[in-house]
């Protein structure tokens, strides 16, 4: 496999798509929205992705709960993040948590899709790319409530992401339309990195994703092209040993690495070990070319992106007959009509 994930533009494949899951430089595809209508459809798709591939692709979704949900009629509403611990006493939050993990993770995994890019682990509800992902401002109850998302995400047989390393929480500008730049002190960004680093020593992330965030006291690029934060911390103080993802390359919190070729090899060499590539087309093509010219200098196949396939093997039908499902649907339920009132009040 090779080190790239690309989207697909509709609610089934187009020739292009068709041949295009056939380069041996792929390793998966990320859906969105609108590759969704119902779920018939979603299963045609996911039928139609595996039959045109050549090698089992890791098929990925943001599908995360919240407004970060991109299948919803036929799935469970997952609660905001902020939520589970806004609305709970902490072994109540931490139960609702390990419920929604397991729940998102059995609903997509009866799709056949491998893995959603969760969980969020910035701290606080100010930033605009952020706001209710996040799980709560307070380090430790972040870090709680996460990692029972995190259990239940694991018991369901899905790996996880953290993201958005080493934290995204602060910067106000939103890293889909910007590049930010967090200027605070470097104590406060090691505070929101702690999450992450609880998590790596409790082995509990399979992957990371790094912010397109500019943290100036380490580093003038984005952490998400910087061999400091990727290599230095990540891999040597941090001593993580799992994937690390980049984040869509083409969002404009990238643009500060070049263009589409560009930002992939910059990515590539500050130590991601799979690429994001989607809502462009001919950037996605343009990566595959430079991809290509890589591949001729050092080989670029990997079993990495295996380690993130799923091995669980549930049916829709069978999950919602599953009477763990049916209680664990039904309290989420609740927490929605909680949640609801509890925004509109506050509003």
């Amino acid at each position: 496999m090779g080190p790239l994930l690309i989207d697909v533009e509709g609610t089934s494949l187009t020739q292009e798509e068709k041949e295009l899951l056939q380069n041996p430089l792929l390793a998966g595809v990320i859906l969105f929205s609108r590759n969704y209508q119902e779920p018939n459809q979603l299963k045609e798709l996911i039928k139609q992705i595996r039959d045109n591939s050549s090698q089992r692709l890791l098929i990925s979704v943001d599908h995360e709960g919240g407004r970060v949900q991109r299948f919803k009629q036929g799935f469970t509403l997952i609660p905001p993040a902020q939520s589970f611990a806004a609305l709970n006493d902490l072994p109540q939050a931490k139960s609702q948590a390990f419920d929604a993990g397991w729940v998102l993770a059995m609903e997509l995994i009866a799709f056949d899709i491998d893995l959603s890019f969760a969980p969020v682990l910035d701290l606080g509800h100010e930033c605009l790319a952020i706001g209710t992902r996040s799980f709560h401002q307070d380090a430790d109850i972040a870090y709680q409530v996460a990692s029972a998302m995190i259990d239940g995400m694991h018991a369901a047989g899905m790996k996880t992401t953290g993201k958005h390393f080493p934290g995204h929480g602060h910067v106000i500008a939103d890293s889909h339309k910007e590049t930010p730049i967090d200027n605070r002190d470097k104590s406060l960004i090691e505070q929101d990195m702690q999450i992450f680093a609880k998590l790596i020593a409790d082995d509990k992330l399979d992957a990371i994703m790094p912010a397109h965030v500019i943290y100036s006291a380490f580093d003038n690029k984005p952490a998400s092209g910087s061999s400091y934060w990727l290599k230095t911390v990540l891999r040597q103080q941090l001593q993580f040993k799992g994937i690390i993802f980049s984040d869509d390359l083409s969002m404009e919190g990238a643009s500060i690495m070049g263009n589409h070729a560009e930002r992939a090899k910059a990515a590539l060499e500050a130590g991601c070990d799979l690429l994001l590539a989607c809502n462009n087309r001919q950037g996605t093509l343009a990566i595959l070319q430079q991809l290509a010219e890589l591949n001729k200098k050092h080989n670029l196949q990997s079993e990495k992106a295996k380690r993130l396939l799923t091995d669980t093997k549930v049916t829709y039908d069978e999950l919602i007959h599953n009477r763990d499902w049916q209680l664990r649907h039904n309290n989420l339920m609740k927490l929605n009509e909680k949640w609801a009132d509890h925004a509109s009040g506050n509003h």
